[in-house]
């Protein structure tokens, strides 16, 4: 994503701790009315024309010559060709690519290319023959781009770079131009010898001949066509400085610092330093970082915003060297460059979880409070510029909407993080990282693409629970809950004392959001107690007893569910015995906490009186226990299972009432 902060700004805070934690919201503002105003926008018409796509684009070879670019008066054209490797997907003869006709001349094709037309911004290549699903081929093309102005392949005074973010890359080259059909890509570039060019993957060689200079970039990692990059300046400075391997110390990853004569060097050497240690945190938060070789390159005045995650090589505003901008741009390289949003409808898989990225690094910097400030500084800028819509609407994927949403500040940013707090708040630290870990991990996943239930279904597994409740709530419905609780603390007499909790919710544009809460309850001697129940059903009552005297209620005392509007009043004691709850269908809740270390409640609950059975198992299927075995009125009712006994593990709990039977597995984690 591109984050614009002002070049001022980025210096001062770098050395100040205190902006640093402060600076957010307002930054990421610039980069989303940045990708609002972009020219390189979605275009809805063709998105509605069912343009046929019935290929796998395997690798993009560019071959060009952008010499005279470079040269006063520095013309924008440049001349090359592309050799684009696919295998079909159905049986074809022609396939159809992405290429912008204002930027772009086609004058002919090989290889497999036999013929071609070029018209509404489509390239149409008839094919030599028929292909077979599965068959690959190559078709060559033969192209030159314009002396025009794009807003995706920039030519200045010496400076040459592309930026392509949302659908850009079919300016300067023809593409499949989606970010679920990446690709591995080669960029060849002739430029004069006192140019630096860097591009995705690695350097393969750079010959020197006379006056020129030939880059060959390779990078054998898929990228999303829209992360494709070239980058490069007469009299570029360059530093280099490696991180070694978690995985084997011996084997070094450089890290390539490109950068302008009369920039801030100590800014830029302290990034240096501080990047090896960002690239070991995160690899430790994600998976070890997943490319051969990584970048940065400050640009000029043409890149006013903050940052662009191209794929190895990051883009730059002049002279931005922060650790909040480069916090946030290098965690896309794990969220959005290694996975990519498959569809413009998950691009929060990329922009919430860089957001997110940057909290953390915050929190290795300086703590667990400085992590909470940046989190609640992305709620507050959320309800205060809440536009009323979801993080993830299913019509995106084909009726794309416009840019405007789909890179919302308040939504697709920082509810986007937020909701990475909240998900952590339910599962865990060692789970949610581990279903970090899991998730950048997965095979059908890890170089390619992803949508929102991919994610979803990764921590559903490492938490060893259906999370679609929390995604449903939280990614797929609008707003935020409005929760207007109660309390009461009741004098039981003989020293004895209730506590009662009554947990509402009443927003009418969003349903009934459950969430585990926190109540903190304070007394007039000893220290505060805070317990966590799981609030799944609106205007639920919870009960506390205890042997000292409360003197106060307070609910998520450490603002977990970040998200919300709540008040808190002193009510009239409300009746909670279970049997006053009729419910109208058999269930067998989730147990709670989970993963629990000893004991865990169990609630159920029953239409009709009759029999029930609890059971629990272990994973060999074998009966350790029996937690009820008798008759029971129509009602809900909460057991404890203590497991203090037992050793960690995964196990099962089963009800049989009736004809009903339900299993649920739980985890006891010691």
């Amino acid at each position: 994503m591109k984050r614009i902060l002002p070049v001022i700004l980025l210096t001062t805070c770098f050395y100040i701790p205190e902006l640093f934690c402060q600076i957010q919201s307002d930054n990421v503002l610039f980069c989303s009315q940045k990708k609002i105003n972009s020219e390189n926008l979605i275009n809805p018409a063709e998105i509605n024309a069912n343009i046929p796509h019935s290929f796998d684009a395997i690798n993009y070879e560019l071959d060009l010559n952008v010499y005279n670019c470079f040269l006063s008066p520095y013309p924008k054209t440049f001349t090359g060709y592309e050799i684009l490797t696919f295998q079909a997907d159905s049986t074809i003869n022609s396939i159809s690519l992405n290429a912008v006709n204002a930027s772009l001349i086609i004058q002919s094709v090989g290889l497999a290319g036999s013929s071609f037309t070029h018209s509404n911004d489509i390239l149409t290549i008839t094919l030599d023959r028929t292909y077979n699903p599965g068959e690959t081929a190559e078709v060559k093309i033969n192209y030159s781009h314009k002396n025009v102005s794009d807003n995706a392949f920039y030519v200045s005074n010496g400076f040459v770079f592309t930026d392509c973010e949302p659908q850009g890359a079919r300016k300067w080259f023809p593409c499949w131009d989606r970010p679920s059909d990446k690709a591995t890509f080669n960029l060849k570039a002739k430029t004069p010898a006192n140019v630096k060019l860097g591009s995705n993957g690695i350097l393969q060689d750079s010959t020197v001949s006379g006056d020129t200079i030939l880059y060959n970039w390779v990078s054998n990692f898929q990228v999303a066509t829209y992360l494709m990059v070239m980058t490069a300046k007469v009299n570029y400075n360059l530093d280099i400085v490696y991180w070694h391997k978690i995985s084997n110390p011996n084997d070094s990853i450089p890290i390539r610092f490109y950068w302008n004569s009369g920039e801030n060097t100590d800014n830029l050497h302290n990034i240096e330093s501080v990047l090896p240690d960002m690239m070991t945190y995160y690899s430790t938060l994600f998976g070890e970082h997943p490319f051969d070789k990584n970048g940065f390159a400050t640009l000029n005045s043409q890149f006013p915003w903050g940052g662009m995650e191209n794929q190895t090589l990051t883009s730059l505003c002049p002279d931005c060297w922060s650790q909040g901008l480069i916090s946030h741009e290098f965690t896309h390289q794990w969220f959005g460059d290694m996975i990519t949003c498959a569809t413009w409808a998950d691009v929060w898989l990329n922009e919430g979880f860089a957001q997110y990225g940057q909290a953390l690094w915050r929190e290795h910097l300086y703590g667990h409070n400085d992590y909470k400030n940046a989190i609640e500084s992305y709620a507050d800028y959320y309800m205060s510029n809440n536009p009323g819509w979801p993080i993830y609407n299913p019509d995106w994927i084909n009726n794309i909407p416009p840019t405007s949403v789909l890179f919302n500040q308040a939504i697709t940013y920082d509810k986007g993080a937020c909701v990475h707090h909240m998900l952590r708040y339910v599962m865990g630290d060692t789970l949610y990282f581990r279903g970090l870990r899991h998730y950048a991990a997965d095979p059908e996943l890890r170089f390619k693409s992803a949508v929102t239930t991919d994610f979803r279904d990764d921590m559903s597994e490492t938490y060893g629970q259906d999370l679609t409740w929390f995604f449903d709530e939280w990614i797929n419905q609008p707003d935020h809950p409005a929760y207007e609780n109660g309390y009461w603390i009741l004098d039981q007499g003989s020293g004895n004392w209730q506590v009662g909790f009554l947990a509402k919710q009443t927003q009418t544009s969003t349903p009934f959001h459950k969430m585990p809460v926190q109540i903190e309850i304070s007394f007039t001697s000893g220290n505060d107690t805070t317990v966590r129940v799981m609030n799944d059903v609106n205007s639920q009552v919870f009960t506390f007893n205890f042997n000292r005297e409360p003197s106060n209620v307070t609910f998520d005392p450490d603002n977990n569910i970040v998200l919300k509007t709540a008040t808190l009043t002193e009510i009239t004691p409300v009746s909670v015995e279970q049997n006053d709850l009729k419910p109208d269908h058999y269930h067998l809740a989730q147990n709670y906490p989970n993963p629990f270390n000893p004991s865990t409640t169990i609630e159920y609950s029953i239409p009709n009186g009759g029999i029930v059975k609890i059971m629990i198992f272990n994973i060999l299927g074998e009966e350790i226990r029996t937690l009820e075995n008798g008759y029971k009125e129509a009602g809900v009712y909460k057991i404890n299972f203590n497991a203090s006994d037992l050793p960690s593990g995964i196990y099962y709990y089963r009800i049989e009432s009736g004809n009903f039977i339900s299993v649920r597995k739980m985890i006891l984690l010691k």
